[in-house]
């Protein structure tokens, strides 16, 4: 083995909320760390889709903002300075015959790991698009498949397409913002929190069901769409300045499934332990599949403490996989820097 290789002792694939968690927790227990992401930036889709929407079922938030969320997990993760290598695609996987596990990447780059823990959400993805007359003219011009900066909305006509939980929750953060707020969904039946869709019926939003947007239409800009009842076949138009396709997005684990891990559907499985059928590869987050499990940044809190605690002892059998509590945990790092600092100063 080169001497002057740079093996991690963990490296996470994916820097979403799940990853983040291991990161730190990688720290907690004295584990060196890379996080590895094809995105530029850190956060996953809580960055990418929807960072200023608010997310309600994080333990200790009544509400938080995606985006301060993903902050404070940043902040936490760096404390212990994993290192980072974004815009980063993996592609393949293998493993050496020392146990090392080499990892490359679209760029040509080669990560050295002992363990890796997958980390990756639903994969790479992409938003499903609106395949209405118009709708890729003005993707840009006034439709919209995510909400970077909810503040563009303001005082503008919103139509909200869509009837699953994104579609719900934005039209209801976008009520006190916009001017006029309508929800356009082909069904009578939403597939939404019944929370979010009673608030939406005790604001002034207009609610359309059993709708279609059939077209799309402007200049330069939307301007307008066309809507058919998918019933009684009539047809009206509404002025909007925004459209706002909240349809979900399609997933691919893409190399993921060339690397003979065992999946299940669009997952990976897992044992109690979030360990793979690999030796040292694990998952945890949305990509990790059991029975039972429940898809929540709660469970990918729980997933991500649980993999890296048993990565330490693949790493080191004589390693605990119970930790200590976090409270003892940093009091002994405490006591261990301050009699590290009065050593260097006698």
């Amino acid at each position: 083995m080169n001497q002057t290789e740079n093996i991690f002792d963990i490296t996470i694939l994916g820097g979403g909320p799940t990853g983040l968690f291991a990161a730190f927790y990688s720290g907690l227990r004295n584990a060196s760390c890379k996080i590895l992401d094809s995105m530029p930036a850190l956060g996953g889709r809580l960055t990418a889709v929807y960072p200023e929407k608010y997310i309600y079922d994080v333990a200790g938030f009544p509400k938080v903002l995606a985006k301060d969320l993903v902050d404070n997990l940043v902040a936490q993760a760096m404390a212990y300075k994993p290192v980072l290598a974004l815009e980063e695609v993996a592609q393949t996987l293998n493993r050496r015959d020392d146990g090392v596990w080499e990892l490359t990447t679209q760029s040509g780059q080669l990560h050295l790991t002992r363990t890796l823990i997958v980390a990756a959400g639903v994969g790479s993805y992409s938003p499903k698009k609106h395949m209405a007359p118009g709708a890729p003219a003005f993707e840009g011009k006034g439709i919209c498949y995510a909400v970077l900066n909810k503040e563009v909305h303001r005082n503008r006509k919103v139509v909200v397409i869509g009837g699953g939980d994104s579609a719900l929750d934005w039209a209801n953060e976008m009520v006190p913002l916009a001017s006029e707020v309508t929800l356009i969904h082909r069904s009578d039946r939403f597939r939404a929190h019944d929370d979010s869709v009673n608030k939406l019926k005790a604001t002034s939003a207009r609610i359309l069901t059993n709708t279609e947007v059939i077209a799309f239409e402007g200049d330069s800009v939307l301007k307008r769409i066309v809507i058919e009842n998918t019933e009684t076949k009539e047809q009206s138009s509404i002025d909007v300045d925004d459209a706002l396709v909240m349809f979900g997005f399609n997933s691919s684990l893409g190399k993921i499934r060339e690397w003979g891990i065992e999946l299940t559907g669009d997952g990976i499985k897992v044992n109690e332990c979030m360990e793979t059928n690999l030796p040292g590869i694990y998952a945890a987050g949305d990509i990790a599949e059991y029975r039972g499990k429940l898809k929540l940044i709660a469970t990918g809190f729980s997933e991500a403490a649980i993999a890296v605690n048993f990565a330490k002892t693949f790493i080191n059998p004589k390693e605990k996989a119970q930790p200590l509590h976090s409270t003892t945990i940093m009091e002994l790092k405490e006591k261990r820097g301050a009699r590290a600092a009065a050593k260097s100063n006698s």
